[in-house]
C-alpha cells in the first residue's frame, strides 16, 4: 500500500511495502543491508556528483532505466557492449541518444571495490534513475532491490520500445502488454519533463501535410518554426521537451495543453479524449503527478526481474560473465 502525504507546499511519498513488492522475485527494500550497506550511498553520491557537472544526465539515466526494463525486463541488458558475434541493445537507433553509461560504470567500480560480486548492474540502474529524478527536483521514492543481471542483449529485441511516431491508441496497447493502465502510460510519459528530443525523432511533423502546405496541425506553429530552425543543424540536433529541460516538474503536461508537445507520441496524449483528462489533471496538480509517477516507477522496476539462477551479478556492467 502506498500512502501520499500533502503538507502545505511540500510533497512526501511514504511507501509502505507489502507482500506485493517484498518477496516478489526475491526483491526487498533492505536487500543489501548486510551484504553491502553503503551501496545506495555510493550510487547516490556518484549520481549527484555527475549531475552537478552535467545536469542533462538526469534525463539520460531515467530514460536508460525505462529502455532497460521494457526489453527483457529490468536486467541491465542495455549496458552490454556489442561484440563481433552479437549486436547489442545499446547500438539500436532507438538507444543511440541514451546517456549516463559512465555514471553506472563509476558507481559499479566503487561498489565492487567495497563489496565484490554482490550488487547487480540492474539495481544500480534502478537506483541511479531514482536518484536522478530526486536531484532534478522530482519526488522522493524508494525501490526494492535484488535484481540480477540478464545474459541476453540483442538489437532485434528493441522493436518493443515505443517509437516517437506512435499515437495514443498504439501507446495504450504497447504499455498494456507490460501490464500498465492508461493512466500509468500517461504518467510515465511525463518522464519527458526531463531532456531533449533529436530532430530525427520529430522532423516528420515539420513536413508539409497533404494539400494544406502546413505542418502537423496538432503542433503549435511558432514552436514548429523553432523546431525547424533546430533541424537546420542536422538530425542529431536537440530540442527540449519543455521549457525546463533539466528540472523535474509538470511543465511537460502544460506544454501538451498548448499544442507544444515535441513528439507525436507526446502530443497525442492531449489530442485523444481517452488521455486528455489525465493530462489536464497532471498539468493542474504537480503533487498528483509526482505521486502517481512514483508508483508507476516502482511498478516499472519490477518488470520481469531476474533472480536466483535466472541471472548473474556482472563484475563489469558492459560484459556478460
Amino acid at each position: 500500500m502506498v500512502i501520499p502525504h500533502f503538507i502545505g507546499a511540500f510533497f512526501i511519498v511514504e511507501l509502505i511495502i507489502t507482500g506485493s513488492i517484498i518477496g516478489v522475485d526475491g526483491l526487498s527494500m533492505d536487500y543489501y543491508l548486510m551484504s553491502c550497506p553503503f551501496a545506495e550511498t555510493i550510487v547516490k553520491n556518484t549520481v549527484n556528483r555527475n549531475l552537478q557537472s552535467n545536469p542533462a544526465l538526469a534525463a539520460g539515466l531515467l530514460r536508460m532505466h525505462f529502455h532497460d526494463c521494457f526489453i527483457e525486463g529490468c536486467d541491465a541488458s542495455i549496458l552490454i557492449d556489442s561484440t563481433k558475434d552479437n549486436k547489442a541493445e545499446k547500438d539500436s537507433p532507438a538507444n543511440l541518444s541514451l546517456r549516463g553509461y559512465e555514471v553506472i560504470d563509476e558507481a559499479k567500480e566503487e561498489i565492487e571495490n567495497q563489496c565484490p560480486g554482490v550488487v547487480s548492474c540492474a539495481d544500480i540502474i534502478a537506483m541511479a534513475a531514482r536518484d536522478a529524478v530526486l536531484w532534478a527536483g522530482g519526488p522522493l521514492y524508494d525501490i526494492p532491490k535484488g535484481r540480477k543481471d540478464g545474459r541476453r542483449s540483442k538489437i532485434e529485441d528493441t522493436f518493443n520500445l515505443p517509437p516517437p511516431f506512435f499515437n495514443s491508441t498504439q501507446l495504450i496497447k504497447m504499455f498494456g502488454q507490460h501490464g500498465f493502465s492508461v493512466q500509468e502510460m500517461v504518467v510515465l510519459s511525463g518522464g519527458h519533463t526531463l531532456g531533449t528530443a533529436r530532430c530525427s525523432s520529430f522532423k516528420s511533423r515539420l513536413r508539409k501535410f497533404d494539400a494544406t502546405n502546413d505542418v502537423d496541425p496538432t503542433l503549435d506553429q511558432n514552436l514548429a518554426k523553432a523546431m525547424s530552425q533546430t533541424c537546420n543543424a542536422g538530425d542529431d540536433a536537440e530540442f527540449p521537451f519543455d521549457s525546463s529541460k533539466n528540472a523535474f516538474d509538470n511543465l511537460y503536461f502544460n506544454a501538451l495543453q498548448r499544442k507544444a508537445g515535441v513528439l507525436t507520441s507526446d502530443q497525442t496524449l492531449f489530442t485523444n479524449p481517452k488521455t486528455r483528462g489525465i493530462v489536464n489533471a497532471y498539468a493542474m496538480n504537480q503533487a498528483m503527478f509526482f505521486f502517481d509517477f512514483s508508483q508507476a516507477m516502482v511498478k516499472m522496476g519490477l518488470l520481469d526481474v531476474k533472480e536466483g539462477d535466472k541471472g548473474e551479478v556482472r563484475e563489469n556492467c558492459r560484459r556478460i560473465k
